[in-house]
């Protein structure tokens, strides 16, 4: 009877918790958990550990949302996210290059005048949905490539890095 009360006990406490892990975010983060770091030239204390951010964090700096077509996706997508330019100066970057890493390790080396001559954001939603990681999030460099026909290029392509959790300001 008491290996039976256990079994019974185990079946329910597995099936309790297999339930509430359905339950969580699909995006893997959550309001308070940091999801950027941003090191280097920039205006801190300790600039080699850098300054961390929650997604709160960048939502609260302001957000500018384009729609555009992209390689990825076959039809056009709003993106929201902070402008890359607003974000560089609420850090104080003094560099001339970021270089964008990924969850993954990828990594891609951008010129900080992209930002405001191009108007890049680091986007935290597509189609007013927050980026989950298996789908390029949280966090993603996107350009308005419907804007100028330059930006429809692969240099700037490469430059659009998904995944992103740290901008190392050179």
């Amino acid at each position: 009877m008491q290996t039976r009360r256990v079994a019974v006990i185990t079946f329910v406490v597995t099936a309790c918790l297999a339930f509430a892990f359905t339950c969580l975010p699909e995006t893997g983060v959550t309001q308070e958990h940091p999801i950027l770091t941003i090191s280097g030239r920039i205006n801190a204390s300790d600039a080699e550990a850098g300054l961390t951010f929650r997604r709160s964090d960048l939502e609260a700096m302001g957000m500018v949302s384009f729609e555009t077509s992209t390689p990825w996706y076959k039809h056009p997508v709003k993106f929201e996210g902070v402008p890359l330019d607003k974000l560089m100066k609420n850090v104080g970057a003094t560099g001339q290059r970021v270089v964008a890493m990924a969850l993954n390790d990828y990594s891609t080396e951008i010129p900080v005048e992209d930002f405001a001559k191009y108007n890049a954001i680091l986007a935290i939603k597509r189609d007013g949905e927050y980026m989950p990681i298996r789908d390029k999030g949280p966090l993603f460099i996107v350009y308005p490539y419907d804007t100028d026909p330059e930006l429809r290029s692969q240099k700037f392509y490469s430059r659009s890095a998904w995944q992103v959790n740290r901008l190392i300001v050179k």
